[in-house]
């Protein structure tokens, strides 16, 4: 089996698992949980994102990493984990949901983004060393929390919505 097909099938696997992980044991308890109560898990996740400086550090990656790859992968990981902390930080506000809001949007377009910059810089898995893992491992959970948190997002919205809706108009 070639190299890259061994990268597809272990993103797809870890795809499958932490979406398992995620229907059975995080979405039923957050779910349940006030907007602010069930993102903070999902933004403390993501304050971890700095773990994408890897990409730029000799020796944990090849050299021969292509920087077109290497440099927004780490630069917006680095972004993504600020943005988590600050949401984090101001989380019970206004401010902090409009925070969440654009935390999500940006994490998730982060990830995608490293994927699109990683086949056109023409990523060979081997170039990524010992961060081999970030991508078939840590990135599929952060897309997975993502979802969740537009979820949470979309829904607590919605559901402020609807309890508009349903109350009784005066006469």
């Amino acid at each position: 089996m070639p190299p890259q097909l061994y990268f597809f099938v272990s993103i797809a696997f870890a795809f499958i698992a932490w979406g398992v992980v995620a229907t059975l044991y995080v979405w039923p308890k957050l779910r349940l949980l006030p907007r602010a109560e069930a993102l903070r898990p999902l933004l403390i996740l993501h304050s971890f994102r700095f773990v994408g400086l890897a990409f730029l550090v000799p020796g944990v990656v090849s050299p021969d990493l292509p920087s077109a790859f290497a440099h927004p992968a780490a630069y917006g990981d680095i972004v993504a984990a600020t943005l988590a902390l600050l949401s984090l930080a101001t989380l019970q506000s206004r401010a902090g949901t409009a925070i969440a809001w654009i935390f999500n949007l940006w994490g998730s377009f982060d990830l995608l983004s490293a994927f699109y910059h990683g086949g056109q810089a023409g990523l060979i898995p081997g170039q990524l060393g010992a961060a081999y893992f970030i991508p078939t491992f840590l990135v599929p959970l952060m897309l997975i929390t993502h979802a969740l948190a537009f979820r949470i997002l979309l829904q607590h919205r919605q559901g402020a919505d609807a309890s508009l809706h349903s109350m009784p108009r005066a006469a």
